[in-house]
């Protein structure tokens, strides 16, 4: 047997004795009534810190799972907000405008020194004409915009669609202002488009709302290129408008 095997074996005899040692010496501390009261205090704090080792134990498990309840919450604040910056970097210029009406006047409004004045009662006006309504083409939405044809829209963009309805509305009020106003207060000018107006006119176009190229290009700033007539296609698919032909004109009828 090698030396070093001799040592290890010695060692490891050495050790097994002195834990002999060491347990018989506690079994003697045990039978002495000063040592054991001392142990049975020992051995109630230990089931006392046990108790707090457990309490502990949940609280941590408890923080733990806050924490990942944080952690999710904060990623879905951050995604939240990637998305209020991403609307807010693109919000589309044309939005449906909301008219706010004030049908009365609250008390805190009035001038507190004119009580009177505001007790009056208003002088009865004339009712006055009633004004007829012009339809105008409404502006097409993103996921109208997101299925039109990509060989359709080429390199157009939502925006610059709209902009095109902008103008055509415009021209659209321009032209039925004119038709609707009295011929007594018409200029010239106004009354010669007037009778272009009329002449225009098909039993197709009947009560309907249209316009054509000329409209375009009095009322507007819109050239009437290949780029427009593109975007007369992409709102012909998107049901803004469809064509009547006749007497070498297109007639271009909001739907």
């Amino acid at each position: 047997m090698a030396s070093s095997d001799l040592e290890l074996l010695c060692s490891h005899v050495n050790e097994k004795i002195g834990n002999i040692k060491k347990t018989l010496s506690l079994r003697n501390c045990g039978q002495e009534r000063t040592l054991k009261t001392m142990l049975n205090k020992i051995g109630d704090e230990i089931i006392v810190v046990n108790e707090l080792l457990n309490k502990l134990e949940l609280e941590i498990q408890h923080q733990e799972q806050t924490n990942k309840s944080l952690k999710e919450l904060c990623e879905s604040l951050e995604e939240d907000y990637r998305d209020v910056e991403h609307l807010k970097e693109n919000i589309p210029s044309h939005l449906p405008q909301v008219r706010v009406t004030q049908s009365c006047v609250k008390g805190s409004d009035l001038d507190p020194e004119e009580p009177d004045k505001a007790m009056e009662p208003e002088p009865i006006k004339k009712p006055p004409k009633e004004q007829r309504s012009i339809k105008e083409m409404p502006f097409i939405t993103c996921d109208e915009f997101n299925g039109v044809p990509s060989y359709m829209k080429s390199r157009l963009t939502y925006g610059q669609i709209n902009d095109v309805i902008k103008e055509i509305n415009k021209a659209v009020i321009s032209k039925y202002k004119i038709l609707y106003q009295p011929k007594k207060s018409m200029n010239s000018v106004a009354r010669n488009l007037y009778h272009r107006f009329i002449n225009e006119e098909t039993k197709d176009t009947k009560g309907r709302y249209f316009i054509v190229e000329a409209d375009i290009k009095e009322f507007t700033t819109l050239k009437v290129d290949k780029k427009f007539h593109v975007i007369l296609s992409i709102l012909r698919h998107c049901r803004r408008l469809s064509e009547v032909r006749g007497g070498g004109l297109t007639r271009y009828v909001i739907t």
